[in-house]
């Protein structure tokens, strides 16, 4: 029987393995083995995911997080390759653009195991992020690369890539929405859970290194965030990485004007994300689950992979530099709606991957 490897380790990916995972499992004829790096570690970060979307317990568990991109990815690199050289898989399949996704594509191209890439073409253009280094390396690796978008399928043609490896299938994080959707409504997920009431808060999230990492742009988010937080309450569930940096900046004043809370699990993101008035974010998912759930959003970052949604009035891209600015783009998003497009699909990305693989495998 055909083996897959599917290695992941971010939140992100746990969420896009929930739809595609399901789907491999009604496949006759197909075994998949999740591997789990460790990127995301604790429990809200990743053992939540899980218990919610019904994944299996990952078979492999790596336990590798912390340090730099290079040691990190290169710690990834040896345990994978060690592991796919003693169970020799048939496939290994890799998400997104994150330092597992990159270890996982290396070691298993480098032992000529055929990978699929699921969420491969995106690009920002801009090398100085390591998730751009990490989509163009994997894409590069892989045999089979499942597109999210027709401006994906567009890169990877643009950039040589030949016809028959890319396979346009639509965005399997639609899926989850479609598919999770109804069990955040069952379980009363959202806004009231907190005590705010439904379209009257702003939820933000931060965690890019691009923003983390840079005391100006940090300053420059919170700052927004709090000047916002006078007119309308703003809700942070914060990340590790953000909180250890804007405490080690000073930033108190600033986080103590919005309502913090810790990482919540998809499901309770899920909630939020519907109830809220506008979403402020850094994150590539994000993004698209406000468009999911028609709520407007602001993205914090100077370029975005999603420009379908700021064409499409969906989405507002501003660049952190000032807190003024942030603050009136959010404000300013408030109770708009951009146009009606459909640029992710109708929900069946994961049966178009699944089938896929099936067939290259047989």
């Amino acid at each position: 029987m055909p083996r897959i490897f599917t290695v992941i380790g971010a939140r992100p990916q746990f969420i896009k393995a929930a739809a595609v995972s399901h789907r491999i499992a009604e496949v006759p004829g197909l075994s998949e083995t999740l591997v789990h790096t460790g990127q995301h570690y604790d429990a809200n970060m990743s053992d939540v995911f899980f218990d919610e979307l019904d994944i299996p317990a990952p078979a492999h568990h790596l336990g590798i997080a912390g340090g730099p991109h290079g040691a990190m990815t290169g710690r990834m690199l040896s345990a994978l390759e060690e592991l796919f050289m003693a169970e020799r898989p048939d496939m290994v399949m890799v998400y997104g653009d994150t330092n597992s996704t990159l270890a996982g594509a290396l070691a298993a191209a480098k032992l000529h195991i055929p990978v699929a890439h699921v969420e491969a073409g995106l690009r920002s253009f801009n090398k100085r992020m390591p998730e751009e280094i990490n989509r163009i390396l994997t894409d590069q690796c892989s045999e089979r690369l499942f597109t999210p978008t027709a401006t994906a399928t567009r890169n990877l043609r643009g950039e040589g890539v030949p016809e028959a490896r890319i396979v346009e299938c639509g965005d399997v994080m639609f899926d989850a929405a479609l598919r999770f959707a109804a069990k955040a409504e069952a379980r009363g997920a959202g806004a009231a859970q907190l005590g705010l009431g439904r379209g009257e808060y702003v939820l933000a999230t931060v965690h890019r290194q691009e923003n983390t990492d840079d005391p100006v742009r940090l300053a420059a988010i919170m700052g927004g965030l709090a000047l916002v937080a006078a007119e309308l309450p703003v809700l942070l569930p914060l990340h590790p990485r953000t909180r250890a940096r804007a405490e080690a900046a000073n930033m108190a004043d600033a986080l103590a004007a919005l309502h913090i809370v810790e990482p919540v699990g998809y499901l309770g993101m899920t909630g939020l994300e519907k109830d809220a008035a506008v979403i402020a974010t850094d994150s590539g998912g994000v993004q698209k689950e406000a468009f999911f759930h028609g709520v407007p959003c602001v993205t914090l970052r100077d370029e975005t992979e999603w420009g379908e949604l700021v064409e499409a009035g969906w989405n507002s891209l501003i660049p952190p530099g000032d807190a003024g600015t942030i603050r009136d783009a959010i404000l300013a998003a408030r109770g708009t709606r951009g146009a009606e497009i459909t640029p992710y699909g109708t929900g069946n990305a994961a049966d178009i991957i699944a089938a896929e693989i099936a067939k290259a495998l047989s």
